[in-house]
This record gives structure tokens, C-alpha cells and sequence, in this order.
């Protein structure tokens, strides 16, 4: 199948940059939204749960919540220990995940158009088996 790569890579810069112009009436960016997100689904989460889930150092990960803090979007809650820092979203957050949830859901729909709903299953199920694969892929070599 050589070319996947590429083609997978060109929809998602695509994708990105859609996400990114339908994010920006907000002041946010996909990779804020995937910290909004990941609350959201998780409930309050530290720092360290929010860098696992999308592979990224926690500096950067910190970074987008300060960000996300001077836009009134998340908040630290006090964690189990004074170090750990505990992120939740504000009323706020809430509300414009709300509304952003719906467009990206609308955004979804539509760029799906036109595609079987089988075909549109198989993708969905695809896509994580090749992520795992690259993650066994990854921790292989540090064996």
C-alpha cells in the first residue's frame, strides 16, 4: 500500500487547518481543543494524563493550559498532592465545548458525504489498529 503515508498525511493538514479556521472564532487551536476535549471526556485531569494521552511533553501540555487559563476556559483544582496540578473546565469551557462540539460534529458530516457508512465504520475501526501498531512499533525498539 505504498502512498498511504502520504495521503494520510495530506488529509491530515487538511483536517488541521479546517479545525484550526473553525476553532479561531473561539481564540483556540486544535491542539487547545484537545486539551478541552480530553476534559471533557476524562473529568478533571492532571497535567501528566493530559501529555500521556496525546504523546507530548508536559511543557508543552502546560503551556496550552496557561493558555486556556487566560482565556477563562480551564482552572486548577487542588490534587491529591500539592504538586500535582488538576485541570477542570470553567462554565466557560464547558459552554463554548458545547458549541464547538457541534460544529466539528457538523464538520464531520459533511466532509463524510458521499461515503458509505461501511466504508465510513471500517475507517473508524482502522485507524486506531494502525496507531496501535505504531505504538508497539515504537516500544519494540526500546526493548
Amino acid at each position: 500500500m505504498e502512498g498511504f503515508f502520504q495521503r494520510y498525511l495530506s488529509l491530515y493538514r487538511s483536517l488541521i487547518t479546517t479545525l484550526n479556521e473553525l476553532l479561531s472564532a473561539y481564540e483556540l487551536s486544535y491542539s487547545l481543543w484537545q486539551v478541552i476535549y480530553h476534559i471533557k471526556t476524562n473529568g478533571p485531569s492532571t497535567l501528566v494524563d493530559i501529555s500521556a494521552r496525546y504523546n507530548v511533553e508536559k511543557p508543552t501540555i502546560t503551556r496550552r493550559v496557561h493558555r486556556l487559563e487566560e482565556l477563562q476556559m480551564v482552572k486548577q483544582i487542588p490534587g491529591k498532592d500539592r504538586r500535582e496540578k488538576v485541570i477542570q473546565l470553567t462554565e466557560l469551557g464547558d459552554k463554548i465545548y458545547q458549541e464547538c462540539r457541534k460544529k466539528i460534529t457538523d464538520l464531520e458530516h459533511s466532509v463524510m458525504e458521499g461515503i458509505a457508512k461501511d466504508e465510513q465504520k471500517a475507517a473508524f475501526h482502522i485507524l486506531p489498529k494502525i496507531q496501535e501498531n505504531l505504538f508497539n512499533r515504537e516500544g519494540n525498539k526500546s526493548e
